[in-house]
């Protein structure tokens, strides 16, 4: 398949192989040593190569009837590798559809020229505990992986190695010592289609419904590209727009995308599609079986089925005829790529939509302000949704909570405060819900030395380790886990001390003070995965009554009862080192509060903080996205950040911190002689997060005002190739500053 090279190679096209070979197709061809490697045609040309033509190999089969990826797509995908300065072989390698690894090397050449390469579907390899308990305790990553297997039951091993490279190695290991066994299994069939939905009727919009569907689907009609923004305060009904968008797009034969931030935790707007369109589209997630993904990427290429939704992947979808493209929550940071090619996908959506003539609509009730810089400059038209869709529905009201000021509830925690423990007492007797929102997993952030200040950290990252549970450490970057010690290793001291609080310790605090009430926690450790859809669903179905969660109850959920929403420390997120942690922390805010008071009961907000005056805290609570907007847009001018400038960083990474340094002042001084106008290198200097999975990091920002001369300075930096020893990354338009 392409390899993660920044260049395309040249071969000759035999005679006999002329009239098959087209861009976008599949062919076989020899790399170096290796044989029968399969690449994807990018151009043709007849100019004759500047490479002696007896150096050429040739083209040994074409492996497709019609090309994979069709020209639209294609020029798309390498419009997107010039732009992120990526290796256009790991690019393309986001379109191709799934092939059953070393198919290529088992079907022979002459089958390949008649025949068409397709997934034919395989069992998974399943890791399942066997019952019996460790006769010593565990250590590492066998600890984590079996305490993973305890808590969310069989994984298969691809899935385990998302989480640890070595899975397969720990899971012989725990195989040998007789407490996993290995299953041969299918993937069940895709958890968004297991159950039927009655189809339904659409609902009557309102007048800004009418006017922003009106707006797109004359768009849609007249077939040339636009580009809008959907700004409409929670529950204004976005979705709505988005169901008669993509109906219209049906009409007119063509095809749609909609992307939504985490598939995971949409099964509400799944079920939504399908209640309006039938089961006639591709719902496109990690989840999926090679078999299943192969078979949707061959329904919507044929175009048997025109409507793709999923997470930021599903952009490359190769949807037939595309006419419309919908970005959901548009402000939030998971649309940013942050591994391989470091793509945003709502950026890269406004590109493929214009390139398409499509039309593209990015929704949000918090605008992100490079969306608002774009409809400033005319770039993007704004469509509002100035109120709830539920005529009874109303914005909550929401009420500041000092945390220096309050006085202590009985429950003797500064996490229960006395008007968030009054809250709960009135939900409660109400038989209504509420939501707990705290941005941190775990027992408690950290755990330290009464003694001397020792901090347990991560032997592999610059972080503290979190306690999960009463004896767990785990470290949320690399999953190192390590049991609590008794005593300090430095001092010898046995007063070990939890510091801070996350959702475990959240969730036991109100099931201690409130028996009677039926608690359940919504987060990465509790809900993983498919899990996250049960928790949901007895939220819905009223069998909790508080849920306690981390960003994952944020995304856009309508759950119709509850009427408390509480941010139990929004102070959290305003201290990173990152000039968008205002903007983020506003959007967090803003959405959190959105869950509450979405039917026709009130709902109320309370924010616990300790410093109430700051204004992402103070403007959020008066749901006044256009004074933050404007305040925060003035400050970024003032500093020269994005939206007013253009940003990247390059980073630089080593398990030996001297190279990683050197190597960063060196690239870094590659950057400076490249004197392109308009443009500065800050650094390089350590990073924030200055250890990460046993590597050193170090980076430099570049900065400009002309995204050429940006682009002019990075390829200066790529070319120059770096140490082997480290590994370079280069991040345009960076989402994460750490």
């Amino acid at each position: 398949m392409p390899v993660p090279l920044g260049l395309a190679f040249t071969y000759s096209v035999p005679v006999e192989l002329e009239d098959r070979v087209r861009r976008g197709a599949r062919v076989l061809c020899s790399f170096g040593p290796r044989r029968m490697v399969a690449g994807v045609v990018l151009e043709i040309s007849q100019r004759a190569s500047k490479i002696p033509p007896q150096k050429l190999k040739p083209i040994e089969a074409v492996i497709d009837h019609l090309p994979v990826i069709e020209e639209e797509l294609l020029d798309f995908l390498l419009h997107l590798s010039r732009y992120y300065i990526a290796p256009v072989g790991e690019v393309v390698r986001l379109a191709l559809p799934a092939v059953e690894r070393g198919a290529v090397e088992v079907l022979g050449r002459a089958r390949l020229e008649h025949a068409e390469l397709h997934s034919i579907g395989r069992l998974l390899q399943f890791a399942v505990l066997t019952g019996a308990k460790p006769e010593a305790p565990l250590s590492g990553q066998a600890q984590a992986l079996f305490q993973e297997l305890e808590r969310s039951g069989p994984r298969s091993l691809s899935e385990l190695e998302k989480q640890w490279k070595s899975a397969r190695a720990v899971v012989r290991r725990l195989e040998q010592a007789g407490l996993v066994t290995l299953e041969r299994r299918e993937l069940e069939r895709d958890r968004f289609f297991s159950e039927a939905v009655p189809l339904e009727m659409p609902p009557e919009l309102t007048e800004p419904q009418r006017l922003a569907v009106d707006r797109i689907t004359e768009c849609l009609e007249s077939r040339r590209p636009a580009q809008f923004l959907l700004d409409g305060v929670t529950a204004s009904g976005k979705t709505e727009v988005y169901l008669r968008a993509v109906q219209h797009c049906l009409k007119l034969e063509m095809g749609a995308i909609v992307l939504v931030p985490e598939i995971a935790l949409t099964p509400q707007l799944v079920a939504r599609f399908r209640a309006r369109l039938g089961d006639a589209i591709a719902v496109l997630h990690s989840g999926l079986a090679e078999a299943e993904r192969h078979s949707r990427w061959k329904a919507l290429r044929s175009g048997a089925v025109r409507i793709a939704v999923g997470a930021r992947s599903a952009l490359f979808a190769p949807v037939r005829s595309l006419g419309l493209v919908c970005v959901d929550e548009e402000h939030d940071g998971s649309f940013k790529q942050e591994e391989g090619v470091r793509y945003h996908a709502r950026d890269m959506a406004l590109l493929r939509a214009f390139r398409a003539g499509a039309v593209c609509v990015l929704g949000s009730a918090t605008p992100s302000l490079a969306s608002e810089a774009l409809v400033r400059s005319g770039k993007l038209e704004r469509l509002r949704l100035p109120a709830r869709a539920r005529r009874a529905s109303v914005l909550p009201e929401v009420e500041i909570v000092n945390l220096c000021r309050v006085g202590a509830s009985p429950a003797h925690d500064s996490l229960l405060s006395m008007p968030l423990y009054r809250e709960l007492e009135r939900v409660l007797q109400a038989k209504e819900q509420a939501i707990l929102f705290l941005n941190r997993r775990g027992f408690a952030p950290s755990v330290l030395c009464g003694g001397c200040g020792y901090l347990w950290r991560c032997p592999n990252c610059s972080i503290a380790l979190t306690l999960h549970g009463s004896e767990l450490l785990r470290c949320h970057y690399c999953d190192h886990a390590q049991r609590r010690a008794s005593r300090c290793a430095r001092c010898g001291s046995d007063r070990i001390l939890e510091e801070g609080a996350g959702t475990e310790r959240l969730e036991k605090l109100i099931a201690r003070v409130f028996p009677s009430a039926r608690v359940a926690r919504l987060d990465r450790d509790a809900a993983p995965g498919a899990k996250s859809e049960l928790v949901l669903r007895r939220m819905r179905d009223g069998e909790i009554d508080i849920l306690v969660g981390t960003q994952m109850v944020t995304k856009g959920h309508d759950l119709p009862s509850v009427t408390l929403v509480a941010i139990v420390n929004a102070d959290a997120a305003l201290s990173l080192p990152d000039f968008q942690a205002n903007e983020r922390s506003f959007h967090l805010l803003v959405q959190v509060a959105g869950r509450a008071g979405r039917a026709d009961r009130p709902g109320k907000v309370l924010i616990q903080t300790r410093i109430p005056d700051h204004p992402a805290i103070q403007m959020a609570a008066r749901h006044d996205v256009v004074s933050f907007v404007e305040r925060e847009l003035g400050e970024r001018r003032s500093l020269r950040y994005p939206p007013f400038s253009r940003i990247a960083l390059v980073r630089v990474e080593s398990e030996d911190e001297a190279r990683a340094r050197a190597e960063a002042g060196r690239l870094a001084g590659l950057a400076k002689q490249v004197r392109a106008p308009g443009v500065e290198i800050l650094g390089p200097a350590m990073a924030p997060l200055a250890r990460l999975r046993n590597r050193w990091r170090f980076r430099f920002m570049v900065r400009a005002t002309d995204r050429s001369q940006l682009r002019r300075t990075l390829l200066a930096v790529a070319r120059a190739g770096a140490d082997r020893r480290v590994r370079l990354a280069i991040d345009v338009d960076p989402v994460n500053m750490l």
